[in-house]
């Protein structure tokens, strides 16, 4: 798979639902021409309702607002929340909604995991933030720890010609010359003051999974970097089991003296997810990769930085969902100022805010007991994405949302 890198682009790092809602919601107020958002969850919250003020606003505007939730994370968005949105033609819908079966939702896999929002094709925001208040350090010892990118520059018309095609129509027209060159003013003098965390000029590309034709380009992406990784790897993801191919890129970048060094949930979301980790730590630990759990919060980031030089942020988690069967994108950073950045603020977590994992002594009971549930953990790991292309691939519905639905 190859890749359409970029060049000149502003990557913002945002963290955390404090930094990242005012952020979009005052980009998407000011939109005069286009919005289009895709989210796994969308609650009825202070923060759903915060962005749909947002959204209001962007189409008193005169700009024409899409929404695409995910029917699985987002089934409950009432006729209340919804009318006024309908009122004002913003088109919302939902993928694949939610089907029941004896009172439970049947459909749970190939969900549309991605978070991005695009506005008037010159601004676009890529992470693994929902639009939900437990992004919020007000809601207490839940709240989850996590990141997002503003991004500016040429990266941006790819995103939203992926966002377009998503609705079914063709990219954007290419504006006019006197467009182009109001534009590059206005971009000019918002430069001179660069939001905090900002690096012009940087080389990026966009990256998406799904169940046609681009299955694996996250997953080899990610290998594709540790396989090249000389002095340091972090990874922080919220859930992780990965396949067994990128273990193994884990464990040889680790032998040939490179320090990996992942952060996972100490203080998890899901006990489920801790669990599935733990049984992979033996397996990492004896190659040299050191582990730390988040303890601080519920850690729901997916993002990796190497060498200070490449770095990635999006929603695909390092688990089976996301690399075998959900609807995923990322953002990938060549430059060194963006990745360093990101490299310190990981680090500052794992000074602070994190537990090393160390491997309790084993008696030959207990190591017997490991080898034989490595064996069938591995095993697994490895047949995995073929079981996963048997389950069925249907086309999913995209239902439109409104008062009445």
């Amino acid at each position: 798979m190859k890749l359409d890198w970029s060049l000149g682009n502003r990557i913002t790092l945002l963290e955390n639902g404090e930094q990242y809602y005012p952020r979009v919601f005052e980009v998407v107020a000011q939109a005069q021409r286009e919005v289009l958002l895709e989210t796994f969850i969308l609650f009825d919250d202070v923060v759903g309702r915060q962005l749909r003020q947002a959204l209001l606003q962007a189409a008193a505007n005169g700009a024409e607002v899409h929404v695409l939730v995910d029917g699985w994370g987002s089934p409950d968005l009432s006729a209340e929340y919804l009318r006024p949105l309908t009122e004002a033609r913003v088109q919302v819908r939902a993928f694949d909604p939610a089907r029941w079966l004896f009172g439970m939702r049947i459909n749970l896999f190939r969900r549309m995991h991605r978070k991005l929002v695009v506005v008037d094709g010159q601004r676009a925001f890529v992470g693994g933030i929902n639009f939900s208040a437990d992004h919020l350090a007000l809601s207490g010892p839940q709240g989850k720890q996590d990141y997002a990118v503003e991004v500016e520059g040429p990266l941006v018309k790819q995103i939203q010609a992926f966002c377009r095609e998503n609705l079914g129509r063709p990219p954007a027209p290419r504006p006019s010359l006197l467009a182009r060159w109001r534009a590059h003013g206005r971009r000019g003098a918002q430069a001179a003051a660069p939001p905090a965390g900002a690096r012009p000029g940087a080389r990026a590309a966009f990256v998406t999974r799904d169940n046609a034709g681009h299955r694996k380009d996250i997953e080899q992406q990610y290998r594709a970097a540790l396989r090249t990784a000389r002095h340091r790897v972090i990874i922080a993801n919220a859930y992780f089991f990965p396949g067994y191919r990128l273990l193994k890129d884990l464990r040889r970048a680790a032998r040939r003296g490179v320090r990996v060094e992942l952060i996972l949930q100490g203080a998890p979301d899901l006990p489920i997810a801790q669990t599935a980790a733990a049984l992979l730590h033996p397996h990492l630990i004896r190659a040299g990769v050191r582990i730390h759990e988040y303890l601080q919060r519920p850690l729901h980031g997916k993002v990796a930085t190497i060498d200070d030089e490449w770095a990635t942020v999006g929603s695909s988690n390092l688990d089976p969902t996301s690399l075998a069967l959900n609807l995923e994108a990322n953002v990938l950073v060549r430059d060194p100022a963006f990745a360093t950045l990101l490299r310190e603020h990981l680090d500052g977590l794992i000074a602070s805010q994190c537990r090393r994992v160390e491997l309790p002594p084993v008696g030959p009971l207990r190591s017997a007991w490991v080898q034989l549930r490595s064996f069938f953990v591995f095993h697994f790991l490895r047949s995995f994405p073929g079981l996963a292309a048997r389950l069925p691939l249907r086309v999913a519905k995209v239902a439109t949302l409104g008062p009445g639905h």
